[in-house]
């Protein structure tokens, strides 16, 4: 029986191929500190409303949305997101990401403090799955999606891309 060593790696594990999918601009009002838990530092972003656009769904981020942070003793944050997604053609979309965000201590403080900084300063990513009732957008239910975020003033802006 040959080792793992002896197979082959196919090709497709060895690249990954992604295809934009929509850029999202979420409101961010300040956070709600709950503070030091066991868990780590606890803070909740909620999401008042947003939009998304791409070239095969466009529309806005429905009210009540939120991110419940988890801040690590390195300033790395992780994130755990629920939002409601409704296109301009009426279609609803729960949309749920997990993500993290970190990079060099005075990078995140400076951001913590709300300055603008250029996204290649730090590591922000994020990993959408989808559910929805609506046909039109089925496909939505088995993709795996991947973004790219950055936070500016006010709010904060992903990249979203499908994982091909």
């Amino acid at each position: 029986m040959p080792s793992s060593s002896d197979i082959a790696i196919p090709e497709a594990l060895r690249t990954l191929r992604t295809s934009p999918l929509f850029v999202m601009r979420l409101e961010v009002p300040p956070y709600q500190v709950i503070g030091a838990t066991p868990v780590g530092f606890r803070r909740v972003g909620l999401v008042p409303g947003g939009t998304f656009e791409g070239e095969r769904l466009k529309g806005r981020i429905l009210e009540g949305g939120n991110d419940w942070m988890t801040v690590l003793p390195d300033g790395s944050t992780l994130l755990d997101v629920r939002l409601v997604l409704k296109t301009d053609d009426g279609a609803m979309i729960a949309m749920t990401y997990r993500g993290i965000r970190h990079g060099p201590a005075d990078v995140l403080a400076r951001l913590n403090q709300g300055e603008i900084l250029d996204p290649a300063q730090y590591y922000s990513r994020i990993n959408p799955l989808f559910e929805t009732a609506d046909a039109r957008y089925a496909w939505l239910n088995t993709l795996l999606g991947i973004g790219i975020g950055y936070r500016y003033s006010g709010g904060v802006m992903y990249g979203v891309f499908q994982v091909l």
